[in-house]
C-alpha cells in the first residue's frame, strides 16, 4: 500500500497531505505532511458541530431550539437559503450544515457561539492549528490575510476522538456519528469505491483546495482516512486524487483481508 501510495504522490501535481489510521490501535499505516498547517476550507465545520453540540449539552439547552435567520444571512450554496427560512432549529441547522455543507447555517452557528468561543473549544479538545478566523463565503476577509485553518494531524485527532466516542456524552457522540454518515457530498474519498462502504465523513473544497476526511467502517476493522490537497489548479483533478489514494487504501486494507480470511 505504501509504495502504491508514494508513487501516486511522486507524480502528483498538487501538494498531498495525508494520515490512515488504524481506528482500535491508534496506529498510522500512512501519514504524509501530518504538522503542515492549510486552509481547512468547509472541514471547520465539523469541530463547529462538536462546539455547538458540547454548549447545547453544557447548557441544557434543546436541539430544537430555534434561531432567528435574516435574510441578509442567507449566502449562496445554501438550502436554508433556498427556502428562505427567517428562522431554524439548532438541530436541523447542525444537519444541513455537514450533509450538504451548508453555509448560512455554518455562519448563523458561528453567530451563536462566537469566533473566540469556537477556537477555545478547539484549543481545549486538542487542535493546536484549527482555527476560525472567517465566516463561510466571506471573501473580503479572506482576501484581507483571514482564513480557516487546519492540519492533518488536527483532523486526525478529532476524527480519532469522534470515533472514541470520548468528546461528548454518547448520545450526542451517536449523533455526531450518524450526521456524519448522512454526509451527501461523495465526490472524492467514495468517488471510485464500487461496495457500499459505510463513511462517516466531511469534504472541504475552495479553488485552491480539496479534502475529504472520514471514518471507513468495515468488517475487517475500521480505519480514519484522510486526504488534503492544496495548490490545487483543477478542482475535479483533485478529487480523482483523493479517490484513487482511498481505493489504494480500501483495497489493502479492506479487500485483501477479506481475500485472506
Amino acid at each position: 500500500m505504501k509504495q502504491t501510495i508514494t508513487q501516486i504522490l511522486q507524480i502528483a501535481p498538487y501538494k498531498v497531505h495525508m494520515f490512515v489510521k488504524d481506528c482500535k490501535t491508534e496506529h498510522f499505516f500512512m501519514n504524509e505532511k501530518l504538522e503542515d498547517t492549510f486552509s481547512s476550507a468547509s472541514l471547520i465545520k465539523v469541530p463547529i458541530l462538536l462546539a455547538v453540540l458540547n454548549y447545547v449539552e453544557s447548557n441544557n439547552l434543546s436541539l430544537e431550539q430555534e434561531i432567528k435567520i435574516t435574510p441578509e444571512e442567507w449566502v449562496d450554496f445554501s438550502v436554508i437559503s433556498e427556502q428562505r427560512l427567517e428562522q431554524s432549529t439548532i438541530y436541523e441547522l447542525l444537519v444541513w450544515m455537514i450533509i450538504t455543507s451548508d453555509n448560512t447555517a455554518t455562519n448563523v452557528l458561528i453567530d451563536f457561539l462566537g469566533m473566540d468561543a469556537l477556537n477555545q473549544y478547539f484549543r481545549e479538545i486538542g487542535l493546536l492549528q484549527t482555527t476560525i478566523q472567517r465566516k463561510m463565503m466571506d471573501i473580503e476577509r479572506l482576501a484581507k490575510g483571514f482564513d480557516n485553518t487546519t492540519s492533518a494531524r488536527d483532523m486526525a485527532l478529532l476524527f480519532s476522538r469522534i470515533y472514541r466516542r470520548d468528546l461528548l456524552s454518547l448520545a450526542f457522540s451517536e449523533l455526531t456519528l450518524e450526521i456524519l454518515c448522512r454526509q451527501r457530498v461523495h465526490e472524492s474519498l467514495k468517488r471510485y469505491l464500487v461496495d457500499d462502504v459505510k463513511l462517516a465523513h466531511k469534504t472541504g473544497g475552495l479553488d485552491t483546495v480539496d479534502h475529504d476526511v472520514g471514518i471507513v467502517y468495515s468488517s475487517s476493522g475500521d480505519y480514519l482516512i484522510g486526504v488534503f490537497i492544496t495548490e490545487v489548479t483543477n478542482n475535479d483533478h483533485a478529487r480523482q486524487l483523493i479517490g484513487r489514494l482511498s481505493k489504494v487504501v480500501y483495497d489493502y486494507l479492506v479487500k485483501r483481508k477479506e481475500m485472506i480470511e
